[in-house]
């Protein structure tokens, strides 16, 4: 069979569009990105995409109410092939790995989608409160998107800086944010005040680690265990100053150490298999 030039060309043109349209969805936002925005999900098998609206639930938490599939013209228009609009199919969602695409606003129009859909209101009857503040900011350190958990923690902290965990939440914030001096300064000032909470003294010990503060953890490490009715964090916090001792190979204090630490690995099996392997590494069988 002869193939014309201008064949080829038209075959070309159309090839082309339609890379042009699907390059528009670009698919390298994870779910905990997209609060609040249409989204497609990566393309299916008879090549449609199934599109949804990602808004957090203030009790189950990140959730896409799916809307339908569409499919992409080869000109770029996108058009349903299936809607979801007479029955309501939300989806619970991980904070995982899975990346979706941003629909596009121009595209909306083709779908016959608002930015903001109606139903969205009856979630957002409290956005300003300290609660609301503190519980989204308290969901985004969750899922390690600690840098905009902030937004919410601070805009809290000027509302009602002693609301009940707000603080320690914060410092949790700067802590995974490597901002430990900002860290460390709120936590000395709580656990004067409150020198039994357990995850309080737990964020404190890990600033001071972090921040090679070392015999000052040691001795924030045992005063919490001797003092803190919750031990839940006593192996996370003797592991923590543990690890450290070993990145440094001070084996006189990471053999010191092992011994505190293994008090309370008992029901940690991934820790006592690293605390193992570091034992290990360092010579000590």
């Amino acid at each position: 069979m002869k193939i014309t030039r201008s064949v080829l060309f038209v075959c070309l043109l159309v090839a082309g569009l339609d890379a042009a349209a699907q390059s528009e969805l670009k698919f390298n936002k994870r779910f905990v990105e997209s609060e609040d925005k249409w989204v497609a999900y990566r393309m299916n098998d008879d090549s449609t995409y199934t599109f949804g609206f990602i808004y957090i639930d203030p009790d189950a938490g990140l959730t896409s109410d799916i809307a339908g599939d569409f499919k992409i013209a080869p000109d770029g228009h996108y058009f349903r092939v299936k809607s979801w609009d007479s029955t309501s199919l939300k989806v619970r969602l991980e904070a995982n790995k899975v990346l979706v695409a941003w629909i596009p606003e121009s595209k909306f129009e083709d779908l016959k989608i608002q930015a903001i859909p109606e139903w969205l209101k009856f979630y957002k009857t409290d956005t300003t409160s300290v609660n609301h503040l503190y519980k989204w900011g308290y969901r985004y350190n969750g899922w390690g998107e600690c840098e905009k958990a902030l937004t919410f923690l601070e805009k809290a902290l000027k509302t009602d800086p002693e609301y009940k965990g707000l603080k320690t939440e914060l410092a949790f914030s700067y802590n995974c944010l490597r901002q430990y001096d900002k860290a460390i300064s709120i936590l000395e000032d709580l656990i004067k005040q409150n020198p039994t909470d357990s995850y309080t003294n737990k964020e404190y010990v890990y600033a001071l680690v972090k921040s090679k503060q070392y015999e000052k953890a040691a001795g924030s490490i045992r005063k919490a265990i001797e003092l803190c009715p919750d031990q839940t964090y006593n192996g996370e916090m003797c592991y923590n100053l543990l690890y450290e001792y070993y990145a440094n190979k001070d084996i006189e204090n990471f053999n010191k150490w092992v011994k505190e630490t293994k008090k309370w690995y008992s029901k940690n099996e991934r820790m006592k298999a690293s605390v193992e392997a570091m034992k290990e590494d360092l010579g000590k069988k």
